[in-house]
């Protein structure tokens, strides 16, 4: 398992890619897997530095890890900010006219879809969000 921690801010979202990245290289995995991952690393750390802080900045830190059989990664993002679900939301309407849609929720209802599996739980006062991608 490696580990990276950051301030929980867009300005570190480049850190964040560029740490995944190394690892998703070093285990070999495909193009296609890495750019759905780096999508989903965007979406929901970009989520934690606008929301998991509102009374101002705090840390984040995000953990990679393979399968033994190295066939799958799992990456964890922990932050000590408000505690938020987003498992917990409803997903949006994608199939409705446009005007009908309320607005926000397409971000993580497309991690959903990408990764194999994701989850949530708030432990010792953390946000521990998980996604898991098969990638080969």
């Amino acid at each position: 398992m490696k580990r990276l921690s950051v301030k929980a801010t867009v300005e570190s979202l480049d850190e964040v890619q560029s740490f995944i990245d190394q690892v998703l290289e070093e285990i070999g995995c495909s193009m296609k897997a890495q750019m759905q991952i780096d999508i989903a690393v965007e979406e929901l750390f970009v989520n934690i530095a606008h929301y998991a802080y509102p009374e101002g900045n705090g840390d984040a830190a995000v953990e990679i890890e393979t399968d033994a059989d190295k066939s799958c990664v799992k990456i964890t993002f922990e932050d000590r900010g408000i505690p938020f679900d987003p498992l917990a939301h409803e997903d949006p309407n994608v199939t409705g006219p446009a005007e009908e849609r309320s607005v926000g929720g397409l971000g993580i209802f497309m991690v959903k879809k990408s990764m194999d599996d994701m989850s949530y739980e708030y432990k010792d006062g953390k946000n521990l969000l998980t996604i898991i991608k098969n990638y080969k």
